[in-house]
């Protein structure tokens, strides 16, 4: 298995892979409620994988810049850590996506919204959520900022939408504390007549596999590989595996992989390898399910390995691979996480390493001649954890 390698899809421009590595939270996310500016790191390191790859860690510095809403500890919803002290276990690891700078990718503005489906009668507003990776904090004050919880973290929003978009775990402090917040906001959702619903994403399917597998060899196609050596290298933390219910596992084994809301096609990955899945949203879903259900590790790898591939939309095949997807499941605008938007705009790091060249997101990005929509805004490398309400006005 070759870390970070390109494939060339069928009349698609290159197309960047992850398996063991996806990309890691940077050292000062450590303690996320008080950002501050780090100090360079020290010289690039070889760190060795599983595989016998070596990847060279980014050594850029960077400046957390994203502040978090802190509440009181006895009021705090979920399981966040109390007295702002990051758990035991908490194990923060250095991201290794490479360094981006893309002069020929633009964020595409559109002149004319797409016509909204009509909304079923009895339904509110449809918001969506990017990839939370345990920032508790952060998701909740973006909530109540869209005014979808009140103080004290409770439903508020009436007969409201909302889907999480996937990867509620790893790098950040509190990735169970997200889960249990997720669920108990379904029930309040439900209970006032709208839903709170989330799509599975390729971190669901690590911590899954590290849970079940731990470090049962699986065949990752170059090597021997284990999801428990992938889990930890994309940024596992001790503490949430500590805190793992069963409970949790079958939460997050029964999660859709790809839905379809007010002709918005929502899914985590921007790749076209659902499509491997089923020529049917409700095929896609069955699917991924039954190969969760039948407990086989290679299965879950091929899984977990297809999930990560990325940056599908990105590049001059991108309205191409999105209009497949559209055609197949139905919709007129994909909405994805997964890819963070400062590396789909390349405006992560400098080969001479600025420290000023911060990644700085203020929305979606909308791109694809207009027929996709990235949601993570890189909560991880100091960006924002989005909570959008669609359609966009773009």
């Amino acid at each position: 298995m070759v870390e970070g390698s390109m494939t060339q899809g069928a009349g698609q421009g290159p197309v960047r892979t992850e398996t063991l590595r996806d990309f890691r939270v940077p050292p000062y996310a450590q303690n996320p409620a008080h950002p501050a500016q780090v100090p360079a790191p020290p010289p690039p390191v070889d760190m060795p994988s599983p595989d016998g790859i070596h990847p060279t860690v980014d050594a850029h510095p960077v400046v957390a810049t994203h502040p978090a809403e802190a509440y009181p500890a006895d009021i705090h919803p979920g399981n966040a850590f109390p007295d702002d002290e990051p758990p035991e276990g908490y194990t923060p690891t250095a991201r290794d996506l490479p360094v981006i700078n893309r002069g020929d990718t633009v964020q595409v503005r559109i002149e004319t919204d797409p016509a909204p489906a009509p909304v079923a009668d009895g339904l509110g507003p449809l918001f969506v959520v990017g990839d939370v990776h345990g920032y508790l904090d952060e998701l909740l004050a973006a909530l109540r900022e869209q005014g979808l919880i009140d103080i004290d973290g409770n439903w508020a929003a009436g007969n409201a939408r909302l889907w999480f978009l996937g990867d509620f775990t790893d790098r950040g402090p509190d990735g169970i504390g997200v889960i249990d917040l997720v669920m108990r906001l379904s029930a309040e959702a439900a209970a006032a007549g709208g839903y709170c619903k989330a799509l599975m994403g390729n971190h669901e399917l690590l911590l899954i596999g590290a849970k079940r597998f731990g470090d049962t060899p699986v065949n990752s196609g170059a090597g021997t590989a284990t999801f428990q050596a992938a889990w930890l290298l994309n940024g596992g933390q001790k503490a949430d595996m500590d805190r793992l219910q069963d409970v949790h596992l079958q939460w997050m084994s029964r999660l859709d992989a790809i839905e379809q809301e007010d002709d918005h096609l929502l899914m985590h990955s921007d790749t076209t390898a659902y499509l491997e899945y089923g020529d049917s949203i409700e095929a896609v879903n069955d699917t991924v399910h039954a190969l969760l259900t039948r407990n086989d590790a290679d299965e879950c790898w091929d899984l977990f390995r297809k999930f990560t591939k990325r940056f599908v939309f990105r590049d001059e095949g991108g309205p191409q691979a999105a209009r497949e997807l559209l055609s197949t499941y139905g919709g007129q605008r994909v909405v994805h996480g997964h890819s963070p938007i400062p590396y789909l705009l390349g405006e992560v790091g400098t080969e001479d390493g600025e420290e000023d060249s911060r990644p700085v997101v203020e929305g979606p990005h909308v791109y694809a001649d207009g027929l996709a929509i990235a949601m993570d805004g890189g909560v991880t490398m100091a960006g924002k954890l989005l909570v959008v309400q669609l359609p966009l006005h773009d």
